[in-house]
């Protein structure tokens, strides 16, 4: 099953912000901070996953 580059990255992103969202939301306020780091999450997930080639795959 090949998967592409962007919906490799997408899931990342949206996994990483819901990890980040959900340790936010503990006290029932999301500070400025917070969202920033949310932010960063995501768009960090994004671009590391989109920059890391699929492994080739090799026939044995």
């Amino acid at each position: 099953m090949k998967i592409s580059s962007i919906a490799k990255s997408l899931v990342a992103g949206l996994a990483a912000g819901a990890t980040a969202a959900v340790t936010a939301v503990q006290d029932n306020v999301i500070t400025t901070g917070e969202g920033v780091t949310i932010v960063l999450a995501v768009l960090g997930a994004w671009g590391i996953t989109y920059a890391v080639p699929n492994k080739p795959k090799t026939d044995a």
